[in-house]
């Protein structure tokens, strides 16, 4: 009798070894891989594209030539100052001057870069 209800115990703690189980009907559905990157709107037309693409280019030449005026102005007004001074003094404009040509010249260079 022991050994009956010793079975009977183990069988229900095993809880239906065998027995095939139900598979849950709500998994986790993962993503397609296929297209990694969704689209963010409609395709631009390869014509609309190209025209954006040169109106774009053309402001940018635009900003080069205008800065490179502004370079050309610049460097200038610094070879004037610079004249002016003598070798005991140095002026704080022609330190600024200086400053500023730099800038906009780092600012050039990266703008031609793209």
């Amino acid at each position: 009798m022991r050994r009956g209800v010793v079975m009977v115990t183990m069988f229900g703690m095993l809880g239906g070894v065998g027995r095939p189980q139900k598979q849950s009907t709500t998994s986790p559905q993962t993503p397609s891989i296929s297209n990694p990157l969704p689209s963010l709107g409609p395709e631009t037309p390869p014509s609309l594209k190209e025209k954006q693409e040169k109106a774009q280019n053309d402001e940018r030449q635009k900003r080069l030539v205008a800065d490179t005026d502004k370079l050309l102005e610049l460097a200038t007004q610094l070879h004037t100052d610079v004249a002016k001074t003598d070798k005991n003094v140095l002026s704080i404009d022609v330190i600024k001057r200086a400053d500023e040509i730099e800038k906009l010249a780092h600012a050039v260079k990266e703008r031609m870069r793209g």
